[in-house]
């Protein structure tokens, strides 16, 4: 089973990346995103189960590469966490079938409050992607085992995706070695930076 996952893996990130990458949604996600920033607004991301994790590593990247954002637990926004989402902010949300019914809860609660939302899901006709206002679409015809349904080259795109846009917004930053090694003083990127100081 070991070779039918990367196998899968190899066919499945390939197809993304040749075939199907989203260049043209991402580039407005981007736009999106900078102008709430211009606006003084925030960016947050959620999802559920395994996107939950997604959306943490999503939120580190984009705020070490110049880009300000927190995770929004995916089930708690409908108790009372949505709170820290304010109207203008933009909500990106994490779905493979974007038909997840918390995350859906979740996503109409944010609207409602003003929130624009950025969907990642499996394909344009899901729920998820007509509920956002931009639609990333991350499709995964395999996981990479025999039951197929594990979710494993799913998180993979999804983690693609994701990296892509945080590539956009931190070219649109300029976001130079000096800034990024202020926001990591700590681990070997810590170490390379006091080591150049001669501190």
């Amino acid at each position: 089973m070991l070779q039918k996952f990367i196998d899968t893996v190899d066919s499945e990130v390939n197809k993304l990346l040749f075939d199907s990458l989203p260049i043209s949604a991402l580039k407005y996600a981007a736009e999106l995103i900078q102008s709430a920033e211009k606006n003084g607004n925030r960016v947050h991301v959620m999802g559920i189960g395994k996107p939950s994790y997604v959306a943490g590593y999503c939120a580190s990247l984009l705020s070490s590469t110049g880009t300000p954002t927190y995770k929004l637990d995916g089930t708690e926004a409908v108790h009372g966490s949505s709170g820290q989402v304010v109207p203008g902010d933009i909500v990106i949300a994490i779905s493979n079938s974007g038909e997840t019914k918390e995350l859906l809860y979740s996503v109409e609660t944010v609207k409602s409050n003003g929130a624009k939302v950025i969907g990642l899901s499996k394909n344009i006709m899901t729920s998820l992607s007509r509920l956002s206002e931009v639609a990333l679409v991350s499709e995964v015809m395999n996981e990479g085992d025999d039951l197929n349904k594990p979710p494993r080259a799913s998180i993979l795109n999804q983690l693609i995706i994701l990296q892509c846009l945080s590539v956009l917004l931190q070219e649109a930053k300029e976001l130079d070695m000096e800034s990024y090694l202020k926001w990591h003083p700590g681990g070997t990127i810590g170490e390379n930076r006091i080591g150049k100081e001669g501190v």
